[in-house]
């Protein structure tokens, strides 16, 4: 595809394009898969420009003062701009069918609908009724402790997260960091490059692995690496709601 041709293309279909079956199957292994890029670096500099439009989100959080490590990120309302409203609906569908086989192994219920307006319709008739998507800003000596992105019962079981600025040019450090506690074995760290533009899916809380006595959760974290210089930022996409 020329790079013109790519300009044109909409996130939609950059995600409708993406090779899911081999994204499963890296998720399967490794718990965290790199999609194909699904934003230009237009776009993903209009996305980061967003951040200074106080009217586009319903809170700011400071990591530092709530202990969660260095930087900060804010909350969007439910009235979202439009290419996160794209990527988020466009993302769904693709991932429902991860979620509930991974339910299936796990012997879990998959409540989660075919429609994402329907998926949000339970998450806020259970009082999760919050936006939960974010943009998220890392200065040099910044990181984010390891966490999970869980507000409350109805959990979607994966994520994604966006890079808006690129690797080895726009900043250094700030990796991706995914640590797996794996059933009845030491923990195992995996980290990513988060490329410009490419969306990292992975596991919100846990995923089944394989063990001798058949399928077990293994509990997952995420988090970034200190940033060693420049400015990092990332959207990320949560497809459940907040409490």
């Amino acid at each position: 595809m020329s790079t013109t041709t790519a300009a044109r293309t909409t996130p939609r279909r950059r995600v409708d394009g993406a090779d899911w079956p081999g994204l499963g199957r890296e998720l399967d292994e490794h718990g965290c898969a790199l999609t194909p890029p699904l934003l230009t670096s237009a776009q993903c500099a209009a996305i980061a420009g967003l951040y200074d439009r106080e009217e586009l989100f319903r809170s700011t959080i400071d990591m530092a003062r709530h202990r969660f490590g260095s930087g900060s990120y804010r909350y969007f309302t439910h009235e979202l701009p439009e290419p996160v409203a794209e990527l988020r609906a466009a993302l769904y569908p693709h991932l429902l069918g991860v979620a509930r086989d991974w339910a299936r192994r796990l012997g879990r219920p998959a409540p989660w609908p075919d429609s994402l307006d329907e998926w949000l319709a339970m998450c806020h008739a259970a009082g999760q009724d919050r936006s939960a998507q974010i943009l998220l800003r890392y200065e040099r000596g910044d990181w984010n402790a390891l966490h999970r992105d869980v507000f409350g019962d109805m959990v979607f079981p994966l994520q994604v997260v966006i890079g808006l600025d690129a690797y080895g040019h726009d900043y250094t450090g700030g990796e991706f960091l995914l640590v797996e506690q794996r059933p009845r074995a030491q923990s195992r760290g995996t980290v990513r490059v988060l490329e410009q533009g490419h969306g990292l899916v992975f596991t919100t809380r846990d995923r089944p692995v394989a063990t001798r006595r058949g399928w077990s959760a293994g509990a997952v974290r995420h988090g970034v690496s200190t940033v060693r210089s420049g400015l990092r930022r990332s959207l990320g996409l949560v497809f459940h709601d907040a409490a």
